[in-house]
């Protein structure tokens, strides 16, 4: 076992990365090689639509150093968080929680990654040893270090968001978008067991409620829009503003129906919504699936001929641009031709 020292000093060498993904994988390797023994994970906290609490195991370093990668399968495929008592007690408490494992020669201890009020992250230390827990000193040690990292990862999504509304913004978009595609491809040896989709939703009218309102009144709109846009979707789903009254999601791991339900969802809320000296407001939306091969910018020229398809047949709807398509209510676009710069 290395010293508290070489712990805290490879923890600074991971908060030197600023790519989730890899500090997760680092993460995993630097309290394994404190240990030298045992299985190491972490995990991440999911919602599905349901609010229902899901774990998905990013990164396992197992007894003999090796790595393994994110779990593969849809979201209704992870285990939920209360399907282990050790995992839920972690959550509710946002402390370090013991136990024993299945076999009897190992013990256990899951230390949560705290967010706002619940864990947004678990990491499980399990030793194949016959003592019966971890240290209180270790205990301190790595509960104080996920703390740590914590504040490192608030700065990070700081840095990520929009200084209105509070959602990615469009430079994140262009840092996760090869990633998302990537996980598509690499879900299932088939493909993707459920697709994702790229969706643009766009606040009709908003010129003119800036026009009669003024702007302060047109960025109390987008603020509601985007706590409107947090209650529709899951903690998964990734909610962007590209600017003005344009908000991009992304639904990872989704059916067609399901995509087409939590986007509805949107429009209708928003719909239903009472804004503050305006009244009703609507907006338009129009989506596509994420192919394993496109491009950010293939993604958006789709979504946005749905969007104005929308937008030209009366506003206040949801257009998916392969249902267009194979209606044959909008020609495909020729999209090897495209030469328009997304950012």
């Amino acid at each position: 076992m290395h010293s508290a020292s070489e712990l805290i000093e490879s923890f600074a060498r991971t908060t030197a990365q600023h790519d989730r993904d890899q500090i997760e994988v680092l993460l995993a390797r630097l309290l394994h090689d404190y240990f030298k023994t045992g299985n190491v994970a972490v995990y991440r906290v999911v919602e599905e639509d349901d609010c229902t609490r899901r774990v998905q195991r990013r990164v396992l370093i197992d007894p003999h150093g090796r790595e393994y990668g994110p779990v593969a399968g849809s979201l209704r495929e992870l285990p939920r968080l209360q399907d282990k008592r050790h995992w839920n007690e972690c959550d509710v408490s946002l402390e370090a929680v013991c136990y024993r494992a299945d076999s009897e020669a190992a013990v256990g201890t899951v230390f949560p990654l705290p967010g706002d009020r619940r864990a947004v992250g678990l990491i499980e230390i399990e030793l194949l040893t016959r003592r019966n827990s971890l240290p209180p000193r270790d205990v301190r040690l790595i509960s104080g270090v996920l703390r740590l990292l914590a504040n490192h990862l608030a700065l990070l999504d700081y840095g990520q968001r929009d200084a209105l509304t509070g959602l990615l913004n469009r430079r994140t978009f262009e840092q996760n978008f090869d990633k998302i595609v990537g996980r598509s491809r690499t879900v299932a040896p088939g493909g993707p067991v459920s697709p994702s989709w790229f969706a643009i939703a766009d606040v009709d009218r908003f010129k003119s409620i800036n026009d009669r309102y003024g702007h302060l009144f047109g960025d109390d709109v987008l603020l509601l829009v985007s706590g409107l846009m947090r209650q529709a979707f899951r903690d998964s789903d990734q909610l962007y503003r590209f600017g003005g009254e344009e908000f991009v999601v992304v639904l990872e791991a989704m059916t067609l129906e399901h995509a087409q339900a939590a986007l509805e969802r949107l429009r209708r809320r928003i719909g239903e919504h009472t804004f503050p000296q305006i009244g009703a407001i609507t907006i338009s939306i129009g989506y596509t699936r994420i192919g394993i091969a496109d491009p950010a910018v293939t993604c958006f020229d789709r979504a946005d001929a749905a969007l104005y398809y929308a937008k030209e047949h009366g506003r206040n709807q949801l257009r998916c641009y392969e249902t267009l398509i194979a209606r044959g209510e909008l020609e495909k676009s020729n999209e090897a031709a495209a030469c328009v710069e997304l950012f």
